[in-house]
């Protein structure tokens, strides 16, 4: 395809945008589907415990932790596109593995290449190792003053689709679930040959902005840690605690990410009032005194009103965080850059996940959400002493 319309928005072409939205979705609604439905089907059809289900969320953000960081050096020497290609395939082909299989180990090996973790992402961190080098791809696509709107109406679009998936959760069967995500994921796939974006052969060369992808590092590890803790048992805790039935889990997961969808929409305005650093304060400081409370509350209509709300203040800063660091990294470094925070991330939040799996498999559900609050604190002051709150303009580094 060599027609290319072009925007004041963006750099190459409103094409390349809709065909990696159209992929995008695809993963969406398959990762909101698999999200729910896959704590029921461990802990339900394969009557697995929370320790177990634990260790497959820990094994698959390791996996994820893996597959993202050599996804981002290969993008950088091997191409964006090929790359982004290819750690696209690996939901269909792990969804398809769940359901044929039936059986424990098979579903941990396919939940280690989907990625079938939480991550405190809208998509529920499904397919997670596809993000660094789709961020990478959107940060070249579109221009810099206009980067964030991109992220935050990506993210609402992805966000909706998370939603719409959750919702089809409940009209599906629990192994179904899995066969439904295969095929969509796959049928959204081929547009993403058609990206007119960086897809020649680079040699790799040493990072030169290692400072700031330092520091972005370090806040990510502790977000990371303190996610781990809470964000993959959101949902096993109510099954647990609560006993919700998926048709009800169902609705309550996707009325959390249709409203997670439209919060973020409000990020450029946030970024114009308050800057990088205090909307990730403020925003995020909120969420963590909701999912604090959470276990405290004893009361189903309490914590189901916080399980809604709190995903919204947690992730409505998180296109400001992609943007902001997209402008601060050299463009050459961007793939690995974006991986590396990843790795950051994820290898911090598989301590939290092993350590509340024990937790939740021991009934002491309120310890999460306690750890996850002091955790959270820290992160924030970390944003604060590291970044500054001064509201400052950050010329591209290319």
């Amino acid at each position: 395809m060599n027609i290319v319309l072009r925007s004041r928005f963006t750099r190459r072409g409103d094409l390349d945008i809709v065909f990696l939205t159209v992929a995008r979705i695809g993963r969406s609604i398959s990762g909101g589907m698999i999200g729910v439905a896959l704590p029921y089907y461990l802990l339900r059809t394969l009557h697995c415990g929370a320790l177990n289900l634990g260790v497959i969320f820990l094994c698959a953000r390791i996996a994820t932790a893996v597959i993202g960081f050599a996804s981002g050096f290969v993008a950088d020497s091997w191409g964006r596109r090929n790359t982004l290609v290819l750690v696209s395939m690996l939901l269909p082909v792990s969804a398809v593995i769940v359901y044929v299989s039936r059986d424990f180990w098979w579903t941990m090996a396919a939940a280690m290449v989907g990625g079938f973790s939480a991550t405190g992402s809208l998509g529920g961190g499904v397919n997670g190792a596809v993000q660094p080098v789709q961020n990478a791809v959107l940060a070249e696509l579109t221009l810099e003053e206009h980067r964030t709107k991109f992220f935050s109406v990506f993210s609402f679009i992805s966000g909706l689709a998370t939603a719409l998936g959750a919702l089809l959760a409940e009209i599906l069967t629990v192994r179904d679930v899995f066969l439904a995500a295969s095929i969509l994921s796959l049928l959204t796939l081929p547009g993403l040959w058609c990206l007119h974006v960086s897809n020649e052969r680079k040699k790799i060369v040493r990072l030169k902005t290692k400072a700031i992808i330092g520091k972005f590092a370090l806040t990510g590890s502790l977000n990371g840690l303190s996610q781990g803790i809470v964000i993959p048992f959101l949902i096993p805790f109510f099954v647990l605690v609560y006993h919700v039935p998926i048709s009800q889990m169902a609705v309550y997961a996707f009325t959390a990410r249709a409203l997670s969808s439209v919060a973020i929409l409000g990020a450029p305005l946030i970024e114009r009032k308050l800057g990088f650093v205090r909307s990730v304060v403020v925003t995020r400081g909120v969420g963590l005194v909701l999912l604090t409370l959470m276990p405290a509350v004893n009361w189903l209509p309490a914590a189901i009103a916080i399980y809604i709300l709190a995903p919204s203040l947690r992730v409505m800063a998180a296109p400001i965080q992609r943007s902001e660091f997209t402008k601060r990294v050299r463009s050459d470094d961007l793939g690995r850059a974006l991986s590396i925070n990843q790795v950051a991330r994820l290898a911090a939040s598989s301590a939290g996940i092993g350590l509340s799996g024990y937790l939740m498999e021991n009934a002491l559900y309120e310890v999460p959400f306690l750890a996850y609050g002091i955790l959270m604190m820290g992160n924030l002051y970390l944003y604060v002493k590291l970044f500054g709150t001064k509201k400052s303009r950050i010329t591209s580094v290319s």
